[in-house]
């Protein structure tokens, strides 16, 4: 079974330029998106050097070290629709979680673990969020959300409003995306739900109304969104090739391990192997299918009347 702390990279100065003259947040979440070969969730969650659980703890890339108010995990097995486990009790102090890490595997796992913004610490409020086929995690906020929460929950299409559970933002936000097509156009999906969050908060008098790192997926390819309206975003990685970093660590027993397709994207790197990870550029989506990874420019879009051309 495949092995994960040494899987990572320096990262000091990233994590200089994310503190340095930047507003203190009210909070922040962290997540990781995997595909590739079938791996126990405990790989991705327990066993690395800064594993998402330390992360829960010891968060080293954001303005908040704590990420305690619940957690969840999804992830494609056997049917149609993935699989999902909330818990509103730390990662860190989940019984379930680790028992249920240490035999369950899949090809595809989302994990998400979560500081409020001020939202309730329910089940239905912790990511990720599942419609149908699809996942969401979203790490940021909409600023000032209650002022705003009324305008936004009213432009979701109201077929897809039932099925909205918790009172979060970032759920919120996910609705919108399916609103706007997700399901056909991911990309242009998202760029329409950030322009219509920005345009109602600049109407309401926000000056920067979304922060967000953002992942969803079919279970076929997943989407990583990397934006912000100050321009100043959440970090966000992504793995090297891992044939080039086999050549570049010969000796090291756990990149022989991974399948060449295997490809994760964290909020930060899970340990210290120099080289191992890139991070996805301010404004961008990064595409992952299989082993293939394609960066495109993102920038918020008019939101159109649903269906229209």
């Amino acid at each position: 079974m495949i092995r994960w702390p040494a899987f990572a990279v320096v990262v000091e100065q990233s994590r200089s330029d994310m503190c340095r003259g930047r507003r203190r947040e009210i909070a922040m979440c962290r997540w990781l998106a995997y595909s590739g070969s079938p791996v126990l969730l405990e790989d991705l969650l327990f066993k690395p050097e800064n594993s998402l659980v330390v992360q829960s703890k010891h968060a080293r890339l954001g303005v908040e070290t704590v990420n305690g108010d619940g957690f969840g995990v999804g992830w494609y097995g056997a049917q149609d629709t993935p699989g999902t486990y909330h818990s509103i009790e730390p990662a860190w102090n989940d019984r379930n979680l680790r028992e249920l890490s240490a035999h369950a595997s899949a090809g595809r796992v989302f994990a998400h673990i979560r500081a409020t913004t001020g939202t309730a610490v329910q089940q239905t409020n912790c990511h990720p969020f599942r419609h149908g086929r699809w996942l969401w995690m979203h790490n940021g906020a909409i600023a000032d959300f209650p002022l705003l929460k009324r305008d936004l929950t009213l432009a979701v299409e109201p077929g897809l409003f039932p099925d909205i559970e918790g009172s979060t933002d970032s759920e919120l936000f996910f609705f919108l995306a399916l609103t706007f097509g997700l399901q056909e156009n991911p990309p242009e999906a998202v760029a329409q739900a950030v322009g219509l969050i920005e345009e109602t908060g600049r109407r309401h008098g926000v000056e920067y109304p979304i922060q967000m790192s953002v992942a969803t997926t079919d279970g076929e390819t997943t989407w990583a969104f990397r934006y912000s309206s100050e321009g100043r975003s959440r970090s966000l990685f992504h793995n090297a090739d891992v044939a080039t970093l086999r050549l570049q660590y010969p000796d090291n027993p756990v990149l022989h391990q991974l399948s060449d397709d295997a490809r994760l994207v964290v909020s930060e790197p899970l340990g210290d192997l120099r080289g191992a990870w890139r991070e996805v550029p301010e404004s961008s989506c990064l595409i992952v299918k299989g082993g293939r990874e394609e960066l495109q420019g993102f920038s918020p879009s008019p939101a159109r009347a649903p269906n229209s051309p």
